[in-house]
């Protein structure tokens, strides 16, 4: 039977993200640590375990597993911004260095900006001239040009990271907003971003976060990041993740949100990347010998297109789920905070899928605890046809599935 616990312990009523860990660079969809810490701490992981998360976006796992001591982490993920994100947040750089750098990144460009001569040739962006006002390309394309001079590559991608942010504010999109829509024209008009000025005090605020809530805990940290999907390579002693509810094209557009970063940071593939994620692909073979399949069939009934979209998200998962089973020590434990979302009216319990894919790779579903979702950066509703003003409700309660190996 499976076991479904409402639990008000985990609902974290009034706090947020920045309650226990400011964020450097948006993300959507972050975890809350502080459910990563409760749980760690309620199923008495110790601090010697070895934790992996497979979807780790920014970093949300290894915050929690900071707080109870944690040293030994491992994470993949298929976006190269959620990798830097991670990578800047858990590396130890010395504070002054930061502080010198931008001011020496202050330095360098001012007095190349009193020169006659300051075009510096800009990346390879996808339309750029339709996300960015030619200034705005011409001051972004100068602070990289001379980020890039760090000689110290730590300090380079914290700089960078601080960039690849204002890249996505200083364009015309409308930055409220997780996927790529340009604003109105008579916004793009009126929109004249003073770059270096909000660079400058980026790098402050950045700097200030990482001094206050990371630089003190991260000494003895020994953190692998990859960007790929998990491997299979290592064993690990626990699993603390909060995989992706759906498919990006629909559900949260990780890759869209990323795309201009991406491009900024040389990623080739940057508008590939929702199709590269859990249910990018679509996959016409239904999923078989799941609970899901029934859902999945009604889905098909009222929309074909978007059954299969749903079905191929749920293969992916399932053949993840297999993959990170086999990766898990004897009596580990594998925790996945994850919502239920909604698909033509119809409510998907992934909860119990997880928990059901865990099952038939040798662990045994201890318990689910069921939160409401009340601090996640994610939206309550969302728009699925991409009709103005056109919205459903998604979701408003969360799930820890909680499962051991046997």
């Amino acid at each position: 039977m499976y076991k479904v616990v409402r639990n008000e312990s985990y609902d974290f009523v009034n706090e947020g993200y920045a309650t226990l860990y400011s964020q450097i660079h948006k993300y959507p969809a972050t975890m809350l640590p502080q459910i990563g810490v409760k749980i760690l701490k309620e199923f008495d992981i110790k601090s010697s375990a070895n934790l992996l998360d497979p979807y780790c976006g920014s970093g949300s796992s290894f915050a929690s597993g900071l707080e109870i001591g944690i040293s030994n982490m491992s994470g993949y993920d298929l976006n190269p911004l959620a990798v830097l994100i991670s990578s800047v947040k858990f590396t130890k750089v010395d504070i002054d260095h930061l502080i010198r750098s931008k001011q020496d990144l202050k330095k360098q460009i001012y007095s190349f900006l009193a020169n006659e001569d300051t075009y510096i040739e800009p990346p390879e962006i996808t339309n750029m001239n339709f996300w960015f006002k030619p200034n705005v390309i011409r001051f972004l394309s100068i602070i990289k040009h001379f980020v890039n001079t760090i000689v110290n590559k730590n300090v380079q991608n914290f700089f960078l990271l601080v960039l690849f942010e204002l890249t996505r504010e200083c364009s015309n999109t409308r930055n409220n907003e997780f996927k790529l829509f340009k604003m109105k024209p008579e916004d793009v008009l009126a929109f004249n971003p003073d770059v270096l000025e909000l660079f400058w005090k980026k790098c402050d605020n950045a700097i200030e976060i990482y001094q206050k809530h990371y630089f003190d805990k991260i000494d003895n940290l020994h953190i692998d990041l990859v960007s790929s999907a998990f491997d299979g390579k290592n064993k690990y002693d626990v699993i603390l993740t909060s995989p992706p509810y759906g498919d990006s094209r629909t559900t949260v557009a990780y890759g869209q949100f990323s795309t201009l970063s991406n491009e900024w940071l040389g990623v080739n593939n940057a508008r590939q990347i929702d199709k590269i994620l859990m249910g990018g692909l679509k996959n016409k073979e239904l999923i078989d010998k799941s609970l899901m399949l029934e859902y999945i069939k009604a889905i098909h009934s009222i929309d074909a297109n978007r059954a299969f979209d749903v079905n191929a998200f749920y293969v992916d998962l399932k053949n993840s789920i297999s993959k990170v089973a086999k990766s898990v020590k004897k009596n580990g434990k594998a925790f996945y905070v994850v919502g239920n979302r909604m698909v033509k009216g119809i409510r998907l319990p992934t909860d119990q899928f997880i928990a059901e894919s865990f099952e038939e790779n040798g662990f045994k579903h201890v318990v689910t605890y069921e939160r409401l979702l009340s601090n996640k950066t994610m939206p309550k509703s969302n728009s699925p046809t991409n009709k103005h003003g056109a919205t459903k409700e998604t979701m408003n309660y969360e799930y820890i599935v909680c499962c051991e190996k046997k």
